[in-house]
């Protein structure tokens, strides 16, 4: 080959190489603006205001209701905490690709630090470490109450989960998935309205018995779904009141939701009526009639406050209302 047809050969090559170098600078260019957002949102909740000028690409979940929202959404999650998690989120447990951020009520922040995320959604349970997870990145409080659910319950999930479809761009997804919770608990409502039973929800742990009464952690079971609770009993807690056996038989409920908590804590199938040999707790309507559900405690215990955990324990509702003699 002459040195001229060399000379050219070396030209075309480093041209076209130039050109490709150009369009992938430009490819990754287009990507970064579409990643910008025209008009930053802003979003206002109970701990202040969040500030968000671009999609986020590396999100940190502190807890298994935002795990929830991400996955309706079809929003990869780049990490978790993965202490206890529900049985419908299985999938991203052992997921390499997700990394591992420790427990849900004591997150570690150094893996948080480490993973460099561009949004972390928190909820109530880690107030105390707001500000120090403000500083690692953009960070997003659920203004969700779980001591005291009677009132907003069911609206702060679906304004948070119209919120994250608009930081995401998936507010159609959002707003369809919005429309079939809702689907879900009028068919409950019309279920409920002109029934007349009275139900219990109780916390079974170890053997001993906790109420949750209207103003409680679930609250909403009430107020939103329509059920009537068997008790005036009011407080405003996360873990419940203590009760006896006999406070259970004395209200004598139509319906006994129990939320087994050691089921959850030791990582155990969840009791079941042969697991109950308590003799005043089977004198009640509610155990004579074969109406004491023992729900899912995942999604009761754990979370109960997403559109999967929530539709979880509308089904579990539902059962309280099947005749089973």
């Amino acid at each position: 080959m002459s040195l001229n047809k060399v000379g050219w050969a070396c030209a075309l090559a480093i041209l076209v190489a130039t050109t490709l170098q150009g369009c992938e600078e430009k490819t990754l260019e287009n990507q970064q603006v579409s990643q910008t957002l025209e008009t930053p949102i802003t979003i206002k909740h109970e701990l202040g205001t969040t500030v968000i000028d671009k999609r986020p690409q590396r999100v940190a979940a502190l807890d298994m209701n935002e795990v929830d929202f991400l996955d309706q959404l079809g929003i990869p999650i780049a990490g978790m905490v993965k202490d206890y998690v529900p049985h419908y989120l299985t999938q991203y447990k052992n997921d390499p690709n997700v990394q591992d951020l420790g427990a849900i009520v004591q997150p570690n922040m150094e893996r948080v630090h480490t993973l460099k995320p561009d949004l972390i959604l928190m909820t109530p349970l880690h107030n105390a470490i707001y500000k120090e997870l403000a500083e690692i990145a953009p960070t997003l409080h659920f203004d969700v109450n779980f001591r005291n659910s009677q009132s907003q319950h069911v609206v702060t999930v679906e304004n948070h989960l119209l919120t994250l479809g608009k930081i995401f761009d998936k507010e159609e997804l959002a707003q369809k998935k919005v429309a079939q919770l809702e689907s879900k608990i009028n068919e409950v409502r019309n279920i409920t309205k002109d029934r007349s039973e009275k139900a219990l929800i109780v916390l079974h742990n170890n053997g001993a018995f906790r109420n949750f009464g209207q103003q409680s952690r679930y609250g909403f079971i009430f107020n939103d779904f329509g059920v009537k609770p068997a008790n005036t009993m009011t407080e405003t807690t996360l873990h419940g009141q203590p009760i006896s056996s006999e406070f259970i038989q004395q209200a004598d409920p139509d319906i006994i939701y129990i939320v087994d908590r050691t089921a959850v804590m030791e990582r155990r199938s969840v009791i079941n009526s042969d697991d109950v040999s308590n003799p005043l707790l089977r004198q009640t309507k509610a155990w004579k009639n074969g109406r004491v559900i023992f729900v899912d405690a995942d999604a009761w215990y754990i979370a109960a406050a997403s559109p999967t955990s929530i539709k979880i324990m509308l089904d579990d509702v539902r059962k309280g209302y099947q005749s089973n003699f």
